[in-house]
């Protein structure tokens, strides 16, 4: 499980979230350079990310991952879930702040069995 997200509370809450629904392994990055650089290093099951980051962005990021490592689920997580409406991969868009239910939920119908 790779978090993409430049708020470290927001990025551990994810985590809590994602432990509750199954996910046992966390890699996580604060910008675009880091998100693929963290890929590389352990390839992620699913990716959870943010839009907007202090330097890039989430949609770039898994664009770049995808491109080297093939389709993976995503589950975007932003305050502006209508920028993300043209996201490419598309993906699962969740509101900010993040609803426990609702992220679980997401993680569920992503995650390999």
């Amino acid at each position: 499980m790779l978090i993409i997200e430049d708020e470290a509370l927001i990025a551990l809450d994810l985590q809590e979230m994602l432990s509750g629904a199954g996910a046992t392994t966390f890699s996580f990055a604060e910008t675009e350079g880091d998100a693929i650089e963290a890929a590389r290093l352990l390839r992620p099951d699913v990716i959870m990310s943010d839009v907007m980051l202090r330097e890039g962005t989430g949609p770039q990021a898994v664009a770049v991952i995808q491109d080297e490592m093939g389709p993976l689920p995503v589950i975007f997580v932003t305050a502006t879930p209508a920028s993300c409406s043209s996201c490419d991969p598309p993906a699962i868009v969740l509101g900010k702040p993040a609803i426990d239910a609702k992220v679980r939920e997401a993680f569920r119908a992503v995650a390999p069995c």
